[in-house]
């Protein structure tokens, strides 16, 4: 004889469980208008400015589970702009993003790790023009009301992805380090 399960309104326990745990996880959402994707690099000393305009997250993070948690976060290479027309138009070509090859780069997180005091320590692999790097990432989780936000920095070495190769992997030129910084609004993140 098969076990069998109440049913809860028709439905088995198991599938109400299920059905209660999958909206805490659905409702975790970036908000794009209140985040922002930051990259500074230097040309013959002087400091560029530069951002993403598009990018997503897809998350599954519990401050209490962590070794459940996950984080997905895309960028569009094509979204870059450092605010000059002539600058823009290079960087989705070959010797830069290659974004007809490369639309996206890619971070998926393998383990997260709490330091106290809202900082995290998020470990994973970084792809960028089909190269992929484990990178740690520091972490600053801040809670107002409904959203929390994510801030840190991370410094990458362009030439590790092929970024500006070619002519351009002459860092008397172009600096090989270029400085990533993230504000994430996100909501639907458990109290810390």
């Amino acid at each position: 004889m098969r076990p069998t399960y109440r049913s809860l309104s028709g439905l088995s326990l198991a599938s109400a469980m299920l059905l209660a745990a999958a909206p805490a996880q659905a409702q975790q959402q970036l908000l794009p208008a209140q985040s922002r994707v930051e990259f500074s690099a230097r040309q013959m000393g002087v400091p560029l400015q530069g951002h993403f305009k598009k990018f997503d997250a897809q998350l599954a993070f519990d401050p209490a589970r962590l070794a459940s948690s996950r984080i997905r976060f895309t960028v569009d290479t094509g979204s870059a702009t450092m605010g000059a027309r002539e600058t823009d138009a290079e960087l989705p070509k070959p010797v830069w993003f290659n974004v007809p090859q490369f639309p996206q780069a890619l971070f998926e997180s393998s383990s997260i790790k709490a330091q106290g005091g809202g900082k995290f320590d998020v470990a994973g692999k970084l792809t960028i023009k089909g190269t992929s790097v484990d990178v740690t990432v520091p972490v600053v989780l801040t809670q107002s009301g409904g959203t929390t936000t994510a801030t840190g920095s991370l410094p990458l070495k362009r030439l590790a992805f092929k970024i500006g190769d070619g002519e351009w992997a002459d860092t008397s030129m172009v600096a090989d380090e270029v400085q990533v910084t993230f504000k994430l609004a996100l909501t639907g993140v458990g109290k810390l």
